[in-house]
Parts: structure tokens; sequence; C-alpha cells
């Protein structure tokens, strides 16, 4: 500020001031030189008419007197800047010449009367005597230019340091007008290089000047309070996106329920470990496990509990593991454990060991008391060979594996299980086409009552594949329910044995059902009773010949719906069949809250009647129950005479087994009697 607006100033009023001085030096100059000058020409008018009259009676006879030479003389050398005195007659004859007379009065014309200056010389001419008759003339020259130059130079002795005085005080003055004038502004300019360095715009300047620099200091401190007002807004704006962005980035990598990195938060890290892994020379272990049982409670209870038992076992599996070890969460119940770089067998058992104990505690949730196991896979990086994707699918097979195994257990990837997963791969893409192609084939089980007559057929299904040969159910069936595609053989059975109705119905000749085997993903197609509806309708079917046969443990994970289901298709004259009874984890109680028709004694508690007095109790208690809820008893697995009079003697309504038949094609069926003797090999 101070160099680029008061230094100009000051310099702006010192060149002002200076020239001003000059310009009245001049003047000065000018007019003291005018005076002289006019002086001068008036003392001249004065000397030379003083002469005129004095030399009059002489210059009259054309001469000077001696008195009067001696005057003019005397006269001149008192006048010293007088050079000349020149006489003439009346006719303009020159009488005498004093001092130096310049050429032009001898050469040149006569000066004309009065007094006249040229190039600083005066010139008086004036007439001697009467001016109408004239006794003669005077002309006086005078050289007033030196004269004028000292008295010049005597003013500018006395006025120069006069002026050089007042011209140092005016600067003095304006300098400090101009300090006095801008303090105001060197305040302001002072504050604002503080708020400029110490960046604290809750600063304001306090002026109390009223005028144009009172309403500047205002206006910059209402600056101020709008930029700290913005400034508080941006602060508080960008705190918020930082807020959000950190909200952001915990929802892309952290799982929202359970607080556990996600799915894509574990996949980076897994890639930047295989790379460093790979690099190194080391392995690493993948554990990847999912919870049993969870999608009934999720079913059953409903999904708030469910989510609190994901809640919990997130808990429990974060407590259990040590500093280092990475759990995350990959979706629904999937969960994945990366140990610290401690690849080795021993430890990597211990913990899948720890890691299921940890699920034999039930979880006690809104008073209830819900237990949860774990199936895990375990896969290595060395044999994936560093593959992200190979990673994950081999833990998956081996999870997979360990659910085939039974659950709560753990199962180490190998690389035979890849062929058998082709396999399993194979023949999912298969059954779309098998089912088209005619490659699936009913067989009918016969069902006899005590008195070894045939009273019904259980439909069971067989795959003759192209390449594998004979598929048996325990095979295909997972399969088609882990690819969705169990719907579908459904559906297909259930229209291949209203298909063979007509030719059974002519076989058998009286009452009798066809048992339908429904899976836990049929009892949650929507769609399924409107499609066996519409076959019953198609092909004419009565209802009442067909019976649909379902397990204990997919009714019960599927209960609600199941229910409903069930109640329709009996509304329509269908009956229920409950499948493997005894052999799940549920309270009797659901009994009372069902409509079925039928018991199913498993077979394993028939295998065990000759041996097994608790597998005798169980299956007698079972259908005492049976008897008492006024269900009808079906043993299943009869291969021996023993089993058949055990079931005989307990009042068990009809069976099922090798004892009598094996499942037939059709066409075999029919050839089949209807009524089997009394005694029968063992081996038929």
């Amino acid at each position: 500020m101070v160099k680029t607006l008061k230094m100009p100033i000051i310099t702006l009023i010192s060149v002002f001031v200076t020239f001003i001085t000059l310009i009245v030096l001049w003047i000065s100059i000018v007019v003291t030189q005018a005076n002289y000058t006019q002086l001068y020409q008036e003392d001249i008018s004065y000397f030379s008419k003083g002469l005129a009259a004095a030399t009059a009676d002489s210059v009259g006879y054309g001469e000077l007197s001696e008195r009067d030479k001696a005057l003019v003389r005397g006269q001149l050398s008192t006048y010293r800047y007088v050079n000349s005195i020149t006489f003439y007659t009346a006719q303009y004859d020159l009488i005498e010449t004093f001092g130096d007379a310049p050429e032009t009065l001898a050469s040149g014309p006569i000066p004309p009367q009065g007094v006249t200056l040229i190039d600083g010389k005066v010139t008086s001419h004036q007439f001697i005597g009467d001016s109408l008759y004239p006794e003669g003339y005077i002309i006086v020259t005078a050289n007033i230019e030196a004269s004028v130059s000292k008295a010049t130079r005597a003013l500018l002795l006395r006025i120069l340091p006069i002026s050089l005085v007042l011209w140092l005080v005016i600067i003095a003055l304006s300098i400090y007008a101009i300090k006095r004038l801008f303090k105001p502004l060197a305040s302001l300019n002072a504050f604002t290089q503080e708020v400029l360095q110490t960046k604290d715009f809750a600063l304001r300047h306090h002026y109390d000047n009223k005028g144009e620099l009172g309403l500047l200091a205002g206006n910059i401190n209402h600056l101020l309070e709008m930029i700290e007002v913005e400034l508080l807004i941006n602060y508080e704006q960008n705190q918020t996106l930082v807020d959000q962005q950190e909200t952001m980035t915990r929802l892309a990598n952290f799982d929202s329920l359970t607080g556990l990195p996600n799915r894509q938060f574990v996949l980076d890290n897994l890639r930047l470990e295989l790379a460093r892994a790979k690099r190194n020379d080391e392995d690493l272990i993948l554990l990847f496990f999912d919870l049993d049982g969870f999608k009934g409670i999720n079913d059953s209870l409903g999904h708030e509990t469910g989510d609190l038992i994901l809640i919990e076992v997130a808990d429990r599996v974060s407590g259990l593991l040590r500093e280092g070890d990475l759990v995350a969460r990959l979706g629904g119940d999937e969960f994945l454990v990366l140990p610290d770089r401690d690849t080795r067998d021993g430890n990597i058992e211990s913990v899948a060991v720890r890691l299921i104990n940890s699920f034999s505690e039930p979880f006690a949730l809104r008073g209830l008391s819900l237990t949860v196991g774990v199936s895990i896979g375990i896969a290595r990086a060395a044999d994936a060979n560093y593959d992200l994707s190979e990673l994950m699918s081999n833990a998956d097979l081996a999870m997979y594996r360990s659910k085939a195994r039974g659950r709560g257990s753990y199962t180490i990837f190998t690389p035979d299980m890849v062929e058998s997963h082709k396999r399993k791969l194979h023949i999912a893409n298969a059954i779309e086409q098998g089912l088209r192609e005619g490659q699936f084939i009913v067989y009918y089980q016969v069902k006899v009552d005590r008195s070894r007559k045939v009273t019904g057929l259980e439909a069971l299904l067989r795959w003759q594949h192209p390449e594998f040969g004979f598929i048996m159910p325990n095979e295909f069936i997972p399969i088609a329910e882990q690819g969705g595609k169990i719907s579908s053989i459904t559906q297909w059975v259930i229209q291949q044995v209203c298909h063979d109705l007509p030719t059974i119905q002519e076989w058998i000749n009286g009452r009798f059902r066809v048992s339908i085997n429904l899976s836990g993903h049929d009892l949650r197609n929507s769609k399924l009773f409107d499609s066996i509806h519409e076959t019953f309708i198609t092909s004419r079917v009565n209802p009442e010949f067909v019976e649909f046969e379902v397990t204990e443990s997919a009714y019960l994970e599927n209960f609600i719906t199941s229910n409903r289901f069930f109640k329709r298709l009996s509304n329509m004259g269908c009956a229920i069949s409950l499948d493997d009874f005894g052999t799940g984890y549920s309270s009797l109680s659901y009994l009372t809250q069902i409509s079925i028709d039928t018991l199913k004694i498993d077979k394993q508690f028939v295998s065990d009647l000759a041996h097994s007095e608790r597998s005798r109790l169980v299956t007698g208690a079972i259908i005492d129950l049976a008897k008492r809820l006024s269900l009808t008893v079906c043993a299943e697995g009869i291969e021996n005479e023993m089993q058949w009079k055990y079931m005989c003697e307990h009042g068990c309504d009809y069976v099922q087994g090798f004892m009598f038949s094996k499942p037939v094609p059709l066409e075999i069926l029919i050839e089949s009697p209807l009524q089997y003797p009394d005694f029968i090999a063992t081996d038929a």
C-alpha cells in the first residue's frame, strides 16, 4: 500500500509544488524585468527631456556651448547605462555626438520620436524647444540589458532561499497530511494482512470514521462475516461429505448387519494376499462355512430372528479367532475365515474344530434356545495355483462335501473333488435335456397290506444317462435342488404318473394310491399347486388315487408354507404322507398342527429291529402314536420275514421293501402279482 499509493501521491504533490514554484519564479522574473525596463524607459525619457531643456539655447544656434557640453559629459558619466547622446538641428543635421552612438544613427534612418526599445536597447528621441517650431533634436541611447539582468539576479538571490524554504515546508506538510489521511487506510491494510496471515476470519476492524474509510471498514467487516459464515457452512458440508464418504466406505467394505468385512473387501484383500504368497512361495489357507439349519429358523421364526442369529454368529466367531485372523460375511449365512499365515495342518484343523465346537452352545434369543451348526470347507492357495476364483471354488466344494458327510464337520479340499464337481456340473447341465429327451424313467415300488395284497405304489425316479449310465436319485436329486431344477423334475414326474395311472388302474382294478415325493424346494414353489391342479384336470385324473410324500425335515423347514400347501391338496382329495418320521430333531407338538394321512417309519429303524431293543421300542411307539392320532402307518425297507411279522404284530397298516419287490418300470410292474404268497425268499 505504501509503495503503490502514498509515494505516487507524494511524488505528484512534489512535482506540482515544484512546478508552481518555478512558475511563480518565472512570473516574478518576467514582471521584474518588465518593471525595470519600463522604469529605465521612463528614466531615459526624463533624462533626454532634461538635457533638451538645458541645451535649448545653444542648439538653436546650431552648436553647443562649452557649458552645455560639460553638462552633457557629466550626465553621460553619471548614467553609465547611457551609451550615447546625439544632438541634431531642426533639419536633422548632426551637431555633436557624445559616447558610443550606434551605427544606425549615422547610416540608418532616424528613430521615431518618443522612447523605443529594440533588442534590449532604449532609444529616446526628443525635440528641443517648442514642439511646433523645435530648435533641434536630441537622441539618447542606453543599453539596459545588463542592468535588468543585474536586477534579476538580485531578485533571485533574495527570493530563491525563501522559495526553497517554502517548497520544503509545503512538501513536509503535504507528507504529514498524507500520512494522517492515510493512517486509517494503513490500519485497514495492516488488519487485512493480519487476516491473511492468521486465516482468522473472526477478526473485526474497529474504526469510528463516518466517511468513506469507515464505510470501507464496515464493508470489509461485513465481508469477513459472510466469509466466516460460508466457511462454517463449507466446513459443515465438508464434514458431512467426510462422514458420508466414511459411511460409503464402510458400506462398501463392511457388512451393515454384522459389521464384518463384506465380500468385496475380503476378495480385494485375498487378491493381494495371494499375490504376496505366490511371490514369497508361501501357502495360504481359506476356511469357508455356512450355517446348518439357518434356513429353517429364518422361515419359521422370521428374518428378524435370522438377522439376530447372524449377529451372534459374527460375534462368536470374531471372539474365537486370534489377532491377525480375518473373518468376513460373504452374504446370507455364508462366512469366510482367513487364518494369519500359519498353514500347518494341525493349526488349520484346530481352528476348524474350535469353530465347530463354538456352535455347540445354543443361541438364546427372545426366550428361545436355537441351535445351528456349521459345515466348513478348507482350501489351500497352492492347490488353486494362487487363483482367487479357483480357491473360492475349492473351498466351496469342500464345504458342500462336509454337508454331504453330515452337518457339523469340516473337509479339506483335495484335487479329486474337482472331478466329482465336474460330474455334478455335467449332471446339473444335463437335467433339462434329459427331461426333453426322455432319459428319465418312473419306477414303481409296491406297497402291500397285512394280507400281502398290493394296495399302493411309490413312484421313484431313475435316470438313464447316455454318458454316465444309470444315475440314482440320491445323486442327481441334491444336484437338481442346488441348481433350482427340482421343480421341473417334480412336475415331469407328476405328469408321467398321471399318464401311467390308467394302466395301473387296469392292473390293480381296485382302490390304491400312487405316492409322489416332494422336496423342500417344491414346497417353496408358489406355482406348484396350480400346476398339479392343471395336470389333474388335463389328464382327467382323480386326486384320490394320488398321495404326496414329504420328509419330516422338509415339512418343518417350511412349516407355514407347507401346512397351507398340503391343506389345499387334502381339500382337493389327495392324501399326505410324512416320510422319514422320527429321524428329525423337532418337537412332536407339530403333529397336532398339521393335516396328514400317513406316517412312514424310516428304514433305519426297520433294519435294526433284529438286534436293537431300542429300535423295536421306538418303532412300536411310533405305530402306537400314529394309531392314537388316527393315522395310517407304513414301514419301508422290509427285507425279511422277521421284520414283516414284527410290523404286522404291532399294527402296521402296510409295508414296502425288497422282500416283496424292488422298484421296477411300469411294463414289469403290470406283470407282477397283486397278491404275494405267505412264504417268500428273503432275496426275492
